[in-house]
């Protein structure tokens, strides 16, 4: 079995999809650590600064991929935010992942930046994005039409036609 190291960045009301991730990796032949901070092992830090670079950082920097679960309210936070420009500065592969029923969600804004793939909520299309063999944005055919409106993304769009 190969080993991932992973941290997942999310909102904290997408915790109960953690477990049903890692199970995903296990029933495809991945042995997965999982570096994320969730409710079942939650820190008392008030600190922001301390949880960033004492708590936070050296899980991302220990993580080989960092994978972003996308739901309606991550783009509005500003912890998923610094995760994803962290995890950039430190070259760690990002991969977004829809959550179910998440296809309607806004995506961070650094995840538009940096992020190497984004998926649906689906075995092959995870596996697939965290080994490398998806580089691009995989989407529903009606988020294609949104993407105009972010310039950073004109040119993922062109990909689509």
């Amino acid at each position: 079995m190969e080993t991932k190291n992973l941290f997942v960045s999310h909102v904290h009301e997408d915790d109960h999809l953690l477990q049903d991730l890692k199970d995903m990796f296990v029933r495809n032949g991945y042995d997965v650590r999982d570096g994320s901070i969730d409710s079942s092992k939650p820190n008392d830090a008030n600190n922001e600064e301390y949880i960033k670079y004492q708590i936070l950082a050296p899980r991302i920097s220990w993580a080989g991929t960092m994978v972003v679960l996308i739901s309606p309210k991550t783009h509005e936070s500003p912890w998923v935010n610094w995760e994803i420009e962290y995890a950039a500065k430190e070259n760690k592969r990002i991969i977004g992942v829809w959550v179910p029923g998440g296809q309607d969600s806004d995506i961070p804004e650094s995840f538009h930046q940096y992020g190497e793939a984004l998926v649906a909520w689906s075995p092959d299309g995870v596996m697939n994005a965290v080994v490398g063999q998806i580089n691009n944005w995989n989407s529903p055919q009606w988020w294609r039409s949104s993407l105009t409106g972010h310039s950073s993304l004109q040119l993922l769009d062109a990909s689509f036609n």
